[in-house]
């Protein structure tokens, strides 16, 4: 099953912004996200992203739901 922006925003959401992609990598774990959509997270460049919506341009193939 192909992984959801709204999976992604469930994994990430207990991480204060800004914050950057080891953050968000550190979160999606502690919460059990699945490999696929670990993987996307460590394809995100290594930068601080302010807002959830900072994360989607470089994630535009991934589905809203």
């Amino acid at each position: 099953m192909a992984v959801t922006r709204s999976e992604i925003a469930d994994h990430i959401a207990d991480v204060p912004l800004p914050a950057d992609r080891s953050d968000l990598l550190a979160a999606a774990v502690t919460s059990g996200a699945s490999p696929e959509l670990i993987t996307l997270l460590e394809s995100l460049p290594p930068r601080t992203f302010g807002t959830l919506r900072d994360l989607w341009p470089y994630l535009r193939h991934v589905p809203i739901d």
